[in-house]
């Protein structure tokens, strides 16, 4: 009898992470709106920069990512010393989740959160938690609720991922004020910059206050660059020296840090990208829900529609148009369907195809 190799605990638990689809079988023409990308794709300078660093591709990268932590610190007004960088946010999730928790451990989130909070969990050995959400939003009173003495992190998406809901920071705060000291609360601000209310904050003052909040911030969103990998955090000092003891020496390639230090330089561009987006996201919502679908109140590039027992049939006529859009099961959301943001003609070809659906199903 063979004898096979047996992973860690919790591994085997562990359902792959699945992106949003990129192909509709016998469409022409494809239009993604299932990974909640800038349709409008990167500044150009970040797209020169990247150009430009590709010739030295035979030199190994900086490791300690200077000249984007000194762009980010410069921009967000930051500290360098407190930045980390790393091939997309998701990885510095990863990174905290390495450090902080294992075997007898907790990591909580909110019910519909990210899914690779759990995977990331999981395969460091640690418990998942999940708490219940209100009306599809983050309840800090809920998780609150669901600390226990074995609570390492609390993970909290605001604006989150796959609802597109987002709390006044004042609740974040509360969060923050609720929790032991010894518990990190990570801030995933994935879709921050679409934002621009006066009651929203990302957490970065939370940080300065605190020993033990840490910020996520991504280049996959507004700026543009998801195929480079890139993101960024903030957080105490002592959090940021820790998880460098566990990164991997050169995580981030050199055309990738060169393209960030443009996006993040280039802030007109981010600007031009949040009035678009805001504008197509009126559209949109508007349109859907005057076929009588419920649409989830978003701040994002993206919304979350209620098509309940219409789902396969919807999903299934969208792709036979070339529209890919995101099934959102795994993410306990049987009776929903999440559609990114597209430019103004893919929104137009999407508003079309709904409107079809809705007459062939009203005849």
């Amino acid at each position: 009898m063979t004898t096979q190799p047996t992973p860690k605990k919790g591994i085997s638990e562990i359902s792959p992470y699945v992106g949003g689809k990129s192909k509709a079988d016998g469409a022409v023409r494809v239009i993604k709106l299932s990974s909640n990308e800038n349709p409008w794709g990167p500044s150009p300078k970040a797209v020169a920069a990247y150009s430009a660093e590709s010739t030295h591709m035979h030199r190994y990268p900086d490791g300690g990512h200077t000249a984007l932590r000194e762009a980010i610190a410069r921009v967000q007004n930051l500290p360098v010393s407190q930045l980390i960088c790393g091939a997309g946010s998701d990885e510095l999730i990863g990174m905290l989740v390495h450090a902080y928790a294992g075997a007898g451990d907790e990591v909580l989130y909110t019910q519909h959160g990210f899914l690779m909070y759990k995977i990331y969990t999981l395969s460091n050995g640690a418990t998942p938690i999940t708490a219940p959400e209100k009306n599809l939003h983050t309840d800090v009173d809920a998780l609150l609720a669901a600390v226990t003495p074995r609570t390492k992190i609390v993970f909290v998406a605001n604006p989150n991922n796959p609802t597109g809901t987002v709390i006044p920071f004042s609740e974040i705060r509360r969060l923050r004020t609720g929790l032991r000291e010894d518990i990190i609360l990570g801030l995933d601000a994935a879709y921050a910059e679409y934002l621009d209310q006066p009651d929203y904050e990302d957490g970065i003052s939370l940080v300065k206050e605190n020993t033990n909040t840490i910020v996520f911030h991504t280049f996959s969103k507004i700026y543009g660059l998801p195929a480079l990998r890139l993101g960024w955090a903030f957080a105490p000092a002592h959090i940021i020296d820790v998880m460098n003891r566990v990164r991997s020496p050169f995580n981030v390639n050199s055309p990738a840090l060169a393209a960030g230090v443009a996006a993040m330089e280039d802030q007109a561009y981010v600007k031009d990208m949040r009035a678009k987006n805001a504008v197509e996201l009126k559209r949109v919502v508007g349109a859907v829900t005057k076929l009588g679908y419920t649409v989830v109140p978003s701040t994002t590039n993206f919304i979350l529609v209620k098509f309940g027992a219409d789902v396969p049939k919807m999903n299934a006529h969208l792709a036979s148009h070339g529209l890919i859009v995101r099934e959102v099961a795994g993410y306990g959301l049987p009776d929903y369907l999440r559609i990114s943001i597209g430019t103004t003609e893919e929104n137009s070809i999407l508003i079309d195809a709904l409107n079809h659906f809705a007459k062939a199903n009203v005849a």
